[in-house]
């Protein structure tokens, strides 16, 4: 059975074995690349090396990440479906390597330097060989795994790059449609990779992986004295491994969420290691300060409590709301100014929500120019005075991509609803994928409240686990309904020929 598993989620990126002798066992060639491989990363260390001595921090960061690309570029192309793993296991701590500023709610400084991030870079690297593999299993099977919720998202990544090649700066358009489509083929990779509860479970695995190396980084750091933050205003912000406390923020409400509601499902041993974690996962986001996450996360947790029919679970919650408040003043300090009656600007601290308010009405107009395909994604805190991004990804939608975009992105949204809505009729109850189809209601609906005040659809980091959770969802909402009470519910209801689908 383990290694019928094995072969259904493409361990080895569905390829089938060959006969003959590995070409790279023993002898001549492998001495030949384990000596090209000392070579370069010689020369890669002393490229890296002078560098740091004299302070060039993309001259230390593009050289490893070069090598790192080429190992992770074998992988893909050898082992597909654990390098999609890896990739979820390590995309959280990717920022840490960032050459450019923060641009999350404003323009960035530079758009050429964004280009040779490391993250764009993973980001162009997963299209292509996401693309050649999805190609080959198209190709050998005739037909992909797909499902509503992905024709919708493949919707809004066609409107994306249609509104970027008609925007002013088109370079700068493209490369966030780029963005967003990597959060769209992630999607439709996942689906392909997930057809039983086996690979579900993998799949969230490598995401909680992602979880523990992001807090590890930042307990450690705290303890050493300096804790990963960035200050605005009058408040110290907990940013962990990414670029803003914002996303962070965001991070950690989509775990946590979907954390606490598979929770009860889980073996005795994994039970304590996500205690652990959603523990600490609830602490950091607090101190991440971010509004819209903190609230979002209140919203989702009340879903997840209410499915689950678990009255303890909701007093918890108030509990921990009073504790929090109590615990971390300037939590109450940031939702306080809500009802400050002066706006700044959009600036870090005061009523920011009358800023949004005003200045969702002088972006609204900037749809005028093209209502149908909009001005281009990323465009629009190029053509105001404030230079920051909407706050509001139904107005982004309009704007940017014009009336077909906000179309997609409304279908989108439905269609996270009803995948959420139909998981959770064919989940049997009781049962591990009843937790998932749970965790990805709260998650849709969270995703859906704040996306009304925040710029959620640019945080693709955070999207890429939101959307693994959609997969899981889909997955399940793909099998026949739950039997009633009483009969044996099938956990594997997917037919032998589809599984083999991506042997």
């Amino acid at each position: 059975m383990e290694q019928h598993t094995q072969q259904v989620v493409g361990v080895r990126g569905g390829d089938a074995p060959t006969a003959g002798a590995d070409p790279i066992r023993g002898g001549t060639a492998a001495r030949v690349l384990v000596g090209a491989a000392a070579v370069v990363a010689a020369v890669i260390a002393v490229a890296a090396g002078l560098a740091m001595a004299d302070g060039d921090r993309r001259g230390v960061v593009l050289p490893i990440a070069a090598v790192a690309g080429i190992a992770v570029a074998v992988l893909a192309l050898t082992r597909f479906a654990g390098y999609v793993l890896l990739m979820l296991a390590i995309r959280s701590c990717v920022d840490l390597f960032k050459l450019t500023g923060p641009s999350a709610g404003q323009a960035g400084a530079a758009e050429g330097g964004r280009a040779t991030d490391p993250s764009t870079l993973l980001a162009v690297l997963f299209l292509l060989a996401a693309g050649l593999w999805l190609a080959a299993q198209l190709s050998r099977h005739g037909r992909l795994r797909g499902s509503p919720l992905g024709w919708a998202m493949l919707l809004v990544g066609a409107t994306s790059l249609v509104s970027a090649l008609g925007a002013a700066v088109p370079a700068n358009s493209l490369l966030e449609a780029l963005r967003i489509l990597t959060v769209v083929v992630m999607f439709v990779v996942l689906e392909q990779l997930m057809p039983d509860t086996s690979a579900i479970r993998r799949v969230l695995l490598a995401c909680y992986v992602s979880l523990a190396l992001t807090l590890g980084y930042t307990v450690l750091l705290s303890l050493l004295g300096n804790p990963p933050a960035e200050v605005k205003g009058s408040f110290t912000r907990i940013s962990g491994t990414f670029s803003q406390s914002t996303t962070f923020g965001r991070y950690l409400m989509f775990m946590v969420i979907f954390g606490f509601a598979v929770y009860r499902f889980l073996r005795r041993r994994l039970r304590v290691v996500l205690g652990v974690l959603l523990g600490l996962s609830l602490i950091f986001l607090l101190l991440t300060n971010t509004r819209s996450a903190i609230l979002g996360a209140a919203i989702g947790l009340v879903v997840v409590a209410v499915l689950h029919r678990s009255k303890r679970m909701l007093v918890t919650l108030c509990v921990v709301a009073v504790a929090g408040v109590t615990l971390v003043p300037a939590v109450g300090d940031r939702f306080a100014q809500l009802a400050d009656s002066r706006a700044v600007g959009g600036g870090p601290t005061g009523n920011t929500l009358a800023w949004r308010i005003g200045y969702w009405t002088e972006i609204v107009t900037l749809a005028n120019r093209n209502p149908l395909t909009g001005i281009g994604p990323n465009m629009t805190q190029r053509e105001t005075d404030e230079a920051k991004k909407p706050h509001n990804d139904f107005l982004r939608a309009y704007v940017e991509t014009g009336l077909l975009g906000l179309l997609a992105y409304l279908a989108m949204l439905v269609a996270f609803l009803h995948t959420a809505r139909t998981a959770l009729r064919r989940a049997p109850p009781g049962s591990f994928e009843r937790g998932v189809a749970v965790g990805f209601a709260g998650c849709a609906t969270a995703f859906v409240a704040v996306s009304a005040a925040s710029n959620v659809i640019s945080n693709v980091v955070t999207l890429w686990y939101f959307v693994a959770f959609a997969a899981a969802a889909s997955a399940i909402a793909r099998r026949p309904a739950a039997a009633p009470a009483g009969e044996q519910p099938r956990s594997t209801p997917v037919p032998s020929h589809a599984t083999t689908a991506l042997g």
